[in-house]
């Protein structure tokens, strides 16, 4: 696990992979825990038989839930350890290139992203790639924002 730990050098790291996650299988009942959560139990997650005739040959993954795992899996990857508050601040960009199909299993890849100066410390970017086993494309693409207080 890569530590984070300087808040005067993290702007040299940006753009350095900073690592990738083990490997998590994503199963039906997280999905259909999910699903309770949040209320969405549209059929292509929850209903296997209904979905065994589907476009994907089987339930999916909501999009939020893989999302959701980020940071979990990032958590494996680094840790900031830098003094003061870290706050998620939000996330630029997000993208689901390829379905979750359930029973996959999949990891983040990490890359530092910018890091910027602000008033009231430093903003830093993430990039997380969360990539399925056995696939080109990957599951989710999202930048996530933290701002880091002194």
């Amino acid at each position: 696990m890569r530590v984070l730990d300087d808040l005067d050098s993290l702007a040299e790291h940006s753009g350095e992979e900073l690592g990738t996650s083990d490997w998590l299988e994503v199963d039906q009942e997280r999905v259909n825990r999910f699903a309770d959560a949040t209320g969405d139990h549209q059929w292509i997650h929850v209903d296997q038989e209904r979905a065994a005739t589907g476009p994907f040959g089987g339930t999916i993954a909501h999009g939020y839930l893989t999302l959701s795992l980020v940071p979990y899996l990032g958590g494996q990857v680094f840790s900031l350890e830098t003094p003061g508050a870290k706050l998620n601040y939000g996330v630029n960009k997000v993208r689901f290139p390829s379905p979750l199909r359930v029973g996959s299993r999949i990891r983040s890849r990490v890359v530092l992203g910018e890091v910027t100066d602000l008033p009231a410390g430093k903003q830093l970017t993430l990039r997380h790639t969360i990539e399925v086993e056995g696939q080109d494309k990957p599951a989710c693409v999202a930048e996530t924002v933290v701002l880091l207080l002194p």
